[in-house]
């Protein structure tokens, strides 16, 4: 891993329910495969193999018969746009994910052996693997077939890819190893289509949550898959073009701030902040420490939104329009910057907050659901 320092083996379970993961595991043992082919489309241009998804903020249009073109209401969830697609990439990064992290734990081979059965639906059979591209996600009926900021729907493989390179890092079977080749492989030509195609450069230059996120995404996918370069320009776009374009000078995200939900989207930018610091950081090249000449660095957003997370009353701008009362919860960020600066306050925060908030909205804005996979 990446991190500058790594917890060791007996040190886990000060910050993770080791227990909660087995057993949580043991029930995944018995499911079958989840794969993308298991929920068809209706509107999808393309075929079973190609994800699709619409836009979370696009409704009926109410001055037209037949409802089209849909009509944007920033930050209200449209309920009847389809999101099965989502629902399963999501199921199936949580299976592999919980899997991966008992087999590291327990040592035991059958969690990861049934984590690459998982992946193999998913990445590798040609009967039920999802095609490497977003053309299709977000989509908005009557506007468009699959939008650039769609990328963020893929925001959950992170996870994904954290437990690839742990399994790899064990003892597989011949059978299984060839299955992992092959998903990196998936990962890589996903990286190419994302940096290459004419949606991926429109969403890595979006200067909000959506850029970052792309970054997070491309560091992930391209540590898996052994791109040194790829993680050397994200390392230096983070520093010229992240932090220059979306803080503050006080810490906050102006961006997100200016939206309908702007605490929730302000937790979300930088919890992706922190994962991407955690994701670049070297040895020699240690971002938790950057900031540019002005001050700004992650210290300085962590700093920012930290008094709003200890005490949600004192926040002064706007209420969110959804969800305003279930936030905070415990995100990542909390642990990996409080481990990375030996913090107190973050890591209470971490053990104080709500690890498993029941209401989509909020687990779907969570980027990493297995930091097991990550310290």
């Amino acid at each position: 891993m990446n991190h500058v320092n790594p917890l060791n083996k007996d040190q886990w379970s000060l910050y993770v329910d080791l227990t909660a993961i087995i057993q949580q595991a043991d029930a995944y043992l018995t499911t079958l495969p989840v794969q993308i082919t298991d929920e068809i489309a209706p509107q999808s241009p393309g075929n079973a193999h190609d994800y699709y998804s619409n836009g979370d903020y696009w409704w009926p249009n109410p001055d037209t018969l037949n409802g089209l073109p849909y009509v944007r209401r920033d930050g209200e969830s449209n309920p009847g746009n389809f999101h099965a697609h989502r629902i399963l990439l999501r199921r199936m990064r949580s299976r592999v994910a919980c899997l991966t992290a008992a087999h590291r734990i327990t040592g035991e081979q059958q969690y990861a052996s049934h984590a690459v059965r998982l992946l193999d639906a998913f990445f590798v059979n040609e009967h039920t693997r999802m095609n490497p591209h977003l053309l299709y996600a977000q989509a908005v009926p009557g506007v468009c077939e699959g939008r650039g900021i769609g990328i963020i729907d893929t925001l959950h493989l992170i996870d994904v890819a954290a437990a690839v390179q742990i399994l790899q890092g064990s003892h597989m079977s011949q059978a299984d190893s060839i299955v992992l080749q092959r998903v990196s492989a998936w990962f890589a030509d996903y990286l190419q289509w994302m940096n290459e195609h004419p949606q991926g450069v429109e969403e890595r230059n979006e200067p909000n949550n959506h850029g970052v996120c792309w970054y997070v995404q491309a560091a992930a996918f391209a540590r898996l898959t052994g791109q040194q370069a790829m993680l050397d320009w994200c390392r230096e776009q983070y520093k010229t073009k992240l932090l220059v374009e979306q803080m503050a000078i006080d810490g906050s995200f102006p961006r997100e701030l200016s939206r309908t939900k702007p605490y929730a989207y302000s937790l979300f930018t930088l919890d992706n902040f922190v994962t991407l610091t955690h994701l670049l950081t070297t040895p020699d090249d240690n971002l938790w420490e950057f900031e540019l000449s002005d001050g700004r660095g992650i210290e300085k957003g962590i700093s920012f939104l930290l008094p709003y997370i200890e005490n949600k009353k004192s926040w002064p701008y706007g209420r969110d329009v959804e969800y305003d009362a279930q936030w905070p919860v415990a995100m990542s960020f909390l642990l990996l910057a409080g481990l990375s600066y030996h913090s107190e306050r973050l890591l209470t925060l971490w053990h104080k907050l709500d690890h498993k908030p029941k209401e989509d909205e909020l687990r779907r804005n969570m980027a990493i659901r297995q930091p097991l996979l990550w310290i």
